[in-house]
């Protein structure tokens, strides 16, 4: 008999799926009630977004995450980034005339639960008033990392990738 020796990438996901504590993305996606929960402090932030409601969204965030818009300086991370984001979209909204921001989610195209971790990508629109006029950005997408606690899912990172 021939035993072939098992690969290490092999064998280092093997260890992963049979550690305790950590779980695979379920290969036909999460129960209803997983995504329900994964999805709750997206919708949080969003709806505290939309009403600018800053202390509701912000209450749907980790202290410390990462965040990538399409507005400089395009990048925060850190203690803090979900604040700084704030203050930097409040200035940059100010400069580009832009008011009424309401953000659009529309069915995830992915909802990835692995342990404490998960991983959600949906198709979102952004429609504001710029100098008075009605602008519309279609097909962005908006992805979150979520990190669950005691407490629940939060979101420790995102990213808006406009269309």
């Amino acid at each position: 008999m021939l035993i072939r020796p098992v690969r290490p990438s092999l064998l280092a996901a093997i260890l992963v799926a049979l550690s305790p504590g950590c779980t695979a993305p379920h290969a036909d996606g999460p129960s209803p009630a997983e995504e329900t929960a994964v999805l709750a402090p997206v919708h949080q932030f969003v709806d505290g977004f939309n009403a600018g409601d800053t202390a509701r969204a912000l209450a749907a965030c980790t202290s410390a995450m990462s965040i990538i818009d399409e507005f400089p300086p395009f990048e925060w991370h850190g203690a803090g980034a979900a604040t700084n984001w704030v203050a930097d979209y409040k200035l940059d909204a100010g400069k580009q005339g832009i008011t009424n921001g309401v953000v659009t989610l529309g069915k995830p195209r992915h909802v990835d639960i692995a342990g404490d971790r998960a991983y959600v990508v949906a198709p979102a629109d952004y429609d504001f008033k710029q100098r008075g006029e009605p602008v519309k950005e279609s097909g962005s997408l908006f992805t979150f990392a979520l990190q669950k606690d005691a407490t629940g899912w939060l979101i420790s990172g995102w990213a808006w990738s406009r269309n």
